[in-house]
């Protein structure tokens, strides 16, 4: 399962959440996940790790139909505290998923995939329960920002002490393990984390910008495809007198 989050594990979240560079990144990864979901009003969504509801509240005032899962009671109160009864919220395991196949137009899981034992398992368990789009939202090893927060750890308490963070081509051979061969997009932000917050918002919004695959917060968006396999059986004459019932019948 993973890393369930208590009180501690929230508060190292939230002051990274709340400190200038991770809102920064949440601005900057919201536009990019829109950018690649396209979600359409109505559409129902689910969000596995939905933790204290952010990306729930996201969906729900763009118009979707909310529901979101955590391993962890202590988010969900705070989920609750925020939404009541805006989204449907439910505690489970994210490898084993308490929804029935197709449920949903689109799942998420952003920050998600980093706190987990058994990420491909729990991709496959998205796949079972999605009709159409699934996003994964994750921090970038690659990335500059990224490299320097590991760093800090060595000398500070911090929330990525925890985190196992993942590169493009990570993301893309668990895609390709889970479901095949299926449409992919993706993005990144912010490219450039040491530049001020007035610069990267002209610079990091860019598409182009977006296509390198070195910046803090990498979005991936899928796109699921159905294939319907046949096996042909093999008819076996057991008996002579069968077969030659099988040629008269056939002469009227």
């Amino acid at each position: 399962m993973g890393h369930v989050f208590d009180k501690k594990l929230f508060e190292l979240y939230e002051k990274w959440q709340r400190s200038p560079e991770g809102m920064l990144l949440d601005q900057l990864s919201t536009d990019l996940i829109l950018r690649l979901l396209q979600p359409k009003r109505g559409e129902r969504v689910l969000d596995i790790g939905c933790g204290t509801g952010n990306h729930l509240l996201l969906f729900y005032r763009i118009g979707l139909d909310v529901t979101g899962l955590d391993a962890s009671p202590f988010m969900l109160d705070i989920a609750r505290s925020r939404l009541g009864h805006k989204a449907s919220l439910k505690a489970g395991s994210a490898e084993d998923l308490p929804f029935e196949d197709n449920e949903f137009d689109i799942t998420t899981l952003i920050f998600t995939l980093e706190f987990l034992d058994n990420p491909l398992t729990v991709l496959q368990e998205a796949g079972r329960v999605t009709k159409d789009r699934i996003f994964l939202g994750t921090l970038n090893s690659l990335s500059l920002g990224c490299v320097l927060k590991r760093l800090s750890t060595l000398f500070k308490d911090s929330i990525f002490r925890k985190m196992h963070t993942f590169t493009l081509w990570d993301l893309t051979k668990l895609v390709r393990k889970a479901y095949g061969d299926v449409p992919v997009t993706w993005g990144s932000v912010p490219i450039l984390p040491f530049l001020s917050r007035q610069h990267i918002g002209r610079i990091d919004k860019s598409p182009e910008v977006q296509s390198y695959p070195y910046g803090t917060f990498l979005g991936l968006a899928c796109s699921m495809t159905y294939a319907l396999t046949t096996r042909n059986l093999l008819v076996m004459e057991k008996t002579k007198k069968g077969a030659e019932s099988i040629a008269r019948s056939s002469c009227f």
